[in-house]
């Protein structure tokens, strides 16, 4: 049974990855500041931006001496302003550094860690250069959180130089759900503008535990970074009509579809072989 180090394992993404690798076989350590709300996961209350306390987490202490064979690094600030720039800059990057270290350190060579969609542009005030956006373009952070992202993708890259065995696998997940949440879904169709920010775009807690566990099945080596997003917008309203509302001179790159996502996936299908199997259309019967 392979082991996977979850760090960001009580957060909303972290808690879907979790049930998820427990369903596909996998060995949990599960390692966040916030107590783990399961009591059957191996768990440990951590710090990572102490860096005795992420070598410690990850090579071994007292009764947690199982070794790692994966990290899953989810542990962040989670968005911007929820803190002071300052504060989202030092935790995040010191976090990512001290983890990645420490699992170097521990003998792993296989990482995955949330990137972020926000790297891509968003708010899009200044608007993408195309439509579906894709994992082309260089990217363009905005506030402090997608600088540290964009940072942090550029950090897997140098370390994979230095560790040419090193398999690193950068996700740049969209908006987070739960089924919950998709109560408040037919009310952005009331203004386009209330999700333009993100170009309409979500990915369910469900499906992004999938691409985490699909990233870790995926062994080659060196850095890559993949956007992961369910296969459809948030809005019943279809593309063209939001696009001609929101960003009428933006071009478009092929079919657009009626409701297909505008963050594309394809790249995510074919090198991974992520495929969406959750929709709030579904839940609501749309």
């Amino acid at each position: 049974m392979a082991r996977a180090a979850v760090t960001g394992s009580s957060g909303k993404l972290g808690r879907a990855v979790v049930t998820h690798l427990l369903e596909h076989g996998w060995d949990v350590l599960a390692l966040d500041r916030t107590p783990s709300p399961r009591a059957d996961v191996e768990s440990s209350v951590v710090d990572l931006t102490d860096a005795g306390q992420a070598v410690e987490a990850l090579g071994g202490f007292d009764e947690h001496r199982a070794p790692i064979d994966a990290l899953v690094h989810l542990a962040a600030v989670p968005a911007p302003g929820l803190v002071p720039n300052a504060a989202t800059f030092a935790n995040n990057v010191t976090a990512s550094y001290n983890v990645y270290s420490a699992a170097l350190r521990a003998g792993v060579r296989k990482i995955v860690w949330a990137s972020s969609e926000t790297v891509l542009g968003l708010p899009f005030d200044e608007t993408p250069p195309y439509v579906p956006v894709d994992e082309e373009y260089a990217p363009r952070p905005t506030t402090t959180y997608s600088l540290v992202k964009t940072l942090e993708e550029e950090l897997a890259r140098q370390l994979c130089r230095w560790h040419p065995d090193l398999s690193m696998t950068g996700l740049r997940f969209s908006n987070v759900m739960y089924p919950e949440d998709y109560a408040a879904f037919p009310g952005y169709d009331a203004d386009p503008a209330l999700r333009r920010w993100n170009l309409w775009g979500y990915i369910d807690a469900r499906d992004g535990a999938q691409a985490v566990r699909r990233g870790l099945e995926h062994r080659e080596p060196g850095a890559d970074v993949f956007i992961v997003a369910n296969a459809d917008t948030v809005s019943a309203r279809p593309n063209e009509e939001l696009l001609a509302d929101q960003f009428p001179d933006v071009p478009r790159r092929g079919d657009v579809g009626v409701h297909e996502t505008l963050l594309s996936i394809d790249k995510a299908r074919r090198v991974l072989g992520f495929a969406p199997e959750h929709s709030w259309r579904d839940a609501a019967g749309r």
